[in-house]
């Protein structure tokens, strides 16, 4: 397994106290900052592979970014300590986000981006948890990460501690029943320390998501399963930490994240191809202007 970056975990504690004391202009400034760090590591992560998701990463970077910078109670040094916030990224095919914030965090080393995808690398096209820390949980086949949720709360209230549980879901992969059998379990369980967070960019691979099969009224029906619905902007960065707060009705919560799939790069941002398609070197080189 990957060890920790210690001076950047330094680097990052230091952050997340700022970001405490700061205002929400400050907060938004340095959250910015980072998640376009973000953006260029994972550029240059996929077009070095040659191969990702790289729509879907740059839709979920801000909120990655929150999470990480300014929510999760977690330790790089320490990612399976006692007690800690569990984060799983149910849309696994995103994971070259995941591993750019982790490593920015320090988690481990940012050199080990460049390996992304390689025969052997323990960065691999979905997060393994035996791998790589900061990763609670193997995902890749959609609709599965929420239901390891949902346990996982279930076991942070069983062991007494304060533990929240946050989950990541693409849009396209609220289709899979096996989420609202997982919902209908948490609402039931009363599990307060569970967040639900999709990240609704309306588009999936091959086509937009209402095409393919209408989630639409999402909120309405989250609510009919008995979360409490929190509808944000998925890239304004104050919005996303307030949405983060904990429930106020004793349910699980539910973030519905409206973001634009590509989020950062003008000739990615809303296009369907950009699921898993590769920049040249070109549209790499433009990419990386739009991103400074």
């Amino acid at each position: 397994m990957l060890t920790a970056d210690v001076s950047q975990a330094a680097e990052w504690r230091s952050l997340r106290k700022d970001l405490l004391k700061g205002d929400a202009s400050f907060r938004a400034e340095k959250l910015h900052e980072r998640a376009q760090a973000t953006r260029r590591s994972i550029l240059d992560m996929i077009s070095t592979a040659g191969q990702g998701h790289i729509g879907g990463d740059f839709s979920v970077t801000d909120i990655l970014t929150v999470l990480f910078d300014a929510v999760l109670d977690v330790d790089p040094e320490d990612p399976r300590k006692d007690g800690r916030d569990h984060f799983v990224l149910s849309k696994g095919h995103c994971a070259a986000a995941l591993y750019s914030t982790l490593a920015h965090c320090g988690f481990f080393s940012a050199d080990e981006l460049r390996t992304f995808m390689e025969p052997m690398s323990a960065l691999n096209g979905h997060p393994n948890r035996v791998k790589v820390p900061g990763v609670e949980t193997n995902t890749g086949p959609l609709g599965h990460g929420l239901p390891v949720a949902v346990g996982a709360a279930i076991g942070a209230r069983l062991r007494g501690n304060n533990s929240n549980v946050y989950v990541v879901l693409g849009d396209g992969e609220m289709q899979e029943g096996s989420n609202w059998e997982a919902l209908m379990s948490a609402s039931h369980q009363k599990l307060e320390n569970l967040h639900v967070i999709v990240d609704r960019n309306r588009l999936q691979q091959g086509a937009g998501t209402e095409d393919t099969n209408g989630l639409d009224p999402l909120d309405a029906r989250l609510a009919a399963f008995g979360l409490e619905v929190r509808i944000v902007d998925g890239h304004d960065y104050n919005a996303l930490l307030e949405a983060m707060a904990p429930s106020t009705t004793g349910s699980p919560v539910a973030v519905i994240a409206n973001t634009i799939k590509g989020k950062g790069v003008s000739f990615i941002e809303d296009r369907v191809e950009w699921h898993h398609k590769v920049p040249s070197k070109e549209q790499t080189t433009q990419a990386f202007q739009e991103l400074s």
